[in-house]
């Protein structure tokens, strides 16, 4: 089909219920054909579990045909590729952890490596790392590395970034007369500008199928120089920067900027409420350009970073990892098929079918990246300001895992958008909350 003429929106787990809200159905496993084994299961290959990213089926369609022309060398094992659904995702990973059928290689959500690290689940992935600098290829972006590496060692290695860019709709903001917002008090004005024309100044999804409003406010309180932990990884919720956060969140709320029927939008009323034209700015992921008709795409643009009250700069983001498990029946093996499907990646942005940003500087300096002036300014000026939800440590932790997408962060930004209660009264109804979810 032409994309031109559907309206297509990128595969996310951001987009579903998160872990902690999984549902307790069971889901089947998509099984495709082996990597490496010419069409039949081979006795021994190493099991590559990867989840629906990007563009759902066409990238699916992709990743197994990459993984399909896998030989190994030497006494490495061949792989059997296997697509994993995102819904009920969390009891997927953690039930085949307790019965220890866990794949020896796999894609995942962010922040489940360093989980699965803590419990002796995942194989630390410093050799990987090792096998990339001998090959010549350990070429990650600027801060993704490190963000990976533990006291156990590194959780897993980066292969793409689910990154939170502001972006704007340029006819709009004409059209209100506002000038493209370089800091907080900029936004007010353009947002209050936008709202006299009936345009949604912040545009959000806080329902309790989508995690899209807590990505927002976790990018504007890293963005102010906050968080919810602490550097020693407690949660430190109630600070005056995160309360300044909210109060700025607040003034936008009463002054209509933001939607007060957001606070049960689902990521698809976002997406239409974006293609329609009654959203003119908000917080979102870097292919958000993508799911317009093309006809429309150059009105989306990527505006630089917001100053905050403070000066700070920065954002959220979202490292999606490639690890490996204990359950491999030869950690070689798993190695040296990370090491190869790395080096294979590229494929995926240059067929189009993946939406958030390359890890590796050599896909970055690609033309179908640098011919994209929203992606060289995502890559250039956010990039390098993002952090983890767990902004103040110095790489994320086991317990982010139980935070990402649970009900307290939920039930958070709900609160906000409501604009009912004190920003320390909310802030301090999530301090408790995180401490409950991860005892």
């Amino acid at each position: 089909m032409n994309d031109s003429s559907i309206f297509r929106r990128p595969v996310s787990r951001r987009s579903l219920i998160g872990g902690g809200l999984a549902a307790a159905a069971t889901l089947g496993l998509a099984a495709c054909a082996p990597a490496g084994s010419k069409g039949a299961t081979a006795a021994g290959d190493i099991k590559f579990w990867d989840m629906v990213w990007g563009t759902g089926n066409t990238y699916t369609a992709k990743a197994k045909s990459i993984a399909n022309g896998y030989t190994p060398s030497g006494k490495n094992r061949g792989v059997t590729y296997q697509s994993v659904p995102w819904a009920n995702w969390y009891q997927t990973f953690t039930s085949a952890a307790a019965s220890k059928t866990t794949p020896a290689v796999s894609t995942g959500a962010a922040f489940l490596p360093f989980a699965f690290l803590e419990q002796g689940a995942v194989a630390p992935a410093d050799g990987l790392v090792d096998l990339l600098t001998k090959n010549g290829a350990n070429d990650f972006l600027p801060g993704l590395l490190p963000a990976m590496k533990t006291s156990h060692g590194y959780a897993a290695v980066p292969w793409s970034l689910d990154l939170r860019v502001l972006w704007y709709r340029e006819s709009l903001l004409e059209k209100a007369g506002a000038d493209v917002p370089t800091d907080w008090d900029g936004f007010v004005a353009a947002g209050t500008a936008l709202k006299k024309k009936n345009i949604i100044g912040l545009g959000l999804a806080g329902g309790s199928t989508t995690t899209d409003a807590q990505h927002t406010v976790s990018a504007l309180m890293i963005n102010n120089g906050g968080g919810l932990f602490a550097e020693d990884e407690t949660p430190d919720a109630v600070t005056d920067r995160n309360i300044e956060t909210l109060d700025f969140l607040n003034e936008l709320v009463r002054k209509g900027i933001i939607d007060p029927g957001s606070a049960s939008y689902t990521s698809t009323n976002l997406a239409t409420s974006w293609t329609n034209g009654t959203v003119g700015m908000g917080f979102n992921q870097t292919g958000l350009d993508k799911t317009f008709p093309k006809d429309q795409q150059k009105d989306l643009v990527v505006a630089s970073p917001l100053k905050g009250p403070h000066g700070d700069t920065g954002t959220v983001y979202y490292i999606n990892p490639l690890m490996m498990f204990k359950t491999t029946p030869s950690q070689a093996s798993s190695e040296a098929f990370a090491a190869w499907y790395l080096d294979q990646i590229h494929g995926f942005w240059t067929s189009g079918v993946e939406t958030d940003l390359p890890v590796k500087k050599s896909i970055t300096n690609l033309p179908v990246i640098q011919n994209n002036p929203n992606l060289v300014k995502s890559i250039d000026e956010w990039q390098p300001i993002g952090k983890t939800i767990g902004a103040k440590a110095p790489s994320a932790f086991s317990a982010l895992n139980a935070v990402d997408g649970g009900s307290a962060s939920a039930t958070f930004v709900q609160q906000i958008i409501q604009g009912k209660q004190s920003s320390k009264t909310i802030l301090e109804t999530l301090q408790s909350s995180l401490e409950k979810t991860i005892k």
